[in-house]
């Protein structure tokens, strides 16, 4: 989950530099407010005293007086006020109004100059505190930057993580997969091999019985040609050992030249053998036959020193019963065929 960026702290003194800019104002208002009415009054009225020369000389002591008449009303008129005292009046009239000037003067120098230091210190609290909200503001924001970087790095590595975990998990699911693959692919060719394997021995068991009733079944034929033949000999008073035993074919006569080869020629084809073995194994049998060519016998006077080619020829020989006649029309009654596995 990702990290809830923290709240900005609320700043500190903001209502006390409020309070403080309203105070300062408010005092503004009221100089200049004063300022203005002071400029805008007229400036009082000066009183004098004036003394005759009478009066400024000294009393004489009280003399007895008759008594008291009834006060008549006086008469109001005006006295006469000397010149000097005129002039005198007129000068310190002027004197005071340079006076309430001057120091009406000195009080607007005052008045300005407190209002200026007033909005130099307005201005510079000001200052201050734009400089404080602003250097609050930057903090604020590189905390909130801080923040926000924090929450990106634990944001991408929280990806980072999750794709990793995704991965190997699909890593493992890959790797599950391959593995059942191979093991279904290793059970359908063991299958297939022991199929193959079974269809083998079967064929094999099948080509064996085949082979077992043809040899039986030739073995049968052979001993009936013998027979006949053992009662054919009887009866012209001539052994079949003395057929078997001569070097000719029949009644003595050799074999022409080619006939080995007519005899290799038949019995090759019936060679069933597909082993493969080194060299060129080579097999010297030799077979006796009665004249019309059926085979008595047989047996390996070389042997090729591998078993299996051996049996291979012997078999093909018996495959091969009866074996061609020579170009007189009998068989000779014995000779011996070469057989090479590579021929």
């Amino acid at each position: 989950m990702f990290a809830r960026p923290t709240p900005p702290e609320p700043e500190r003194g903001t209502g006390r530099s409020f309070l403080l800019a309203l105070l300062m104002h408010l005092l503004l208002l009221a100089l200049l407010i004063y300022g203005m009415r002071w400029q805008n009054s007229s400036p009082a009225g000066s009183q004098a005293e004036l003394w005759t020369p009478a009066e400024l000389n000294p009393p004489t002591p009280p003399q007895p007086q008759a008594p008291p008449q009834p006060p008549t009303p006086p008469v109001a008129a005006p006295v006469p006020m000397p010149e000097n005292a005129d002039i005198a009046l007129q000068k310190e009239k002027r004197r005071r109004e340079e006076e309430a000037a001057a120091q009406a003067k000195l009080l607007q120098q005052e008045q300005q100059q407190a209002q200026a230091k007033l909005q130099q210190e307005i201005l510079r609290r000001q200052q201050e505190q734009q400089q404080a909200e602003a250097a609050k503001e930057k903090a604020r924001q590189q905390k909130l930057a801080a923040q926000q970087k924090a929450a990106e790095a634990l944001k991408q590595q929280q990806q980072a993580q999750k794709q990793a975990e995704q991965k190997a998990e699909q890593d493992k699911i890959a790797k599950q997969k391959a593995e059942q693959e191979a093991a279904a692919k290793k059970k359908a060719e063991q299958e297939a091999a022991a199929k193959k394997k079974a269809e083998q021995e079967a064929a094999a068991k099948k080509k064996a019985a085949q082979e077992a009733a043809a040899r039986k079944a030739e073995e049968q034929a052979r001993q009936s040609r013998l027979a006949a033949l053992r009662g054919a000999a009887g009866a012209t008073g001539n052994g079949l050992g003395s057929a078997s035993a001569g070097n000719g074919a029949g009644a003595g006569g050799t074999a022409s030249p080619g006939y080995a080869d007519r005899v290799r020629r038949r019995v090759k084809p019936n060679i069933v053998y597909t082993e493969r073995n080194p060299g060129n194994p080579t097999t010297v049998i030799q077979v006796h036959l009665a004249p019309d060519g059926t085979l008595l016998s047989q047996r390996i006077v070389k042997s090729s020193g591998v078993p299996s080619w051996d049996q291979a020829v012997e078999r093909a020989v018996t495959r091969s019963d009866p074996l061609p006649r020579d170009t007189n029309g009998k068989a000779p009654s014995s000779f011996t065929i070469t057989f090479r596995q590579n021929d």
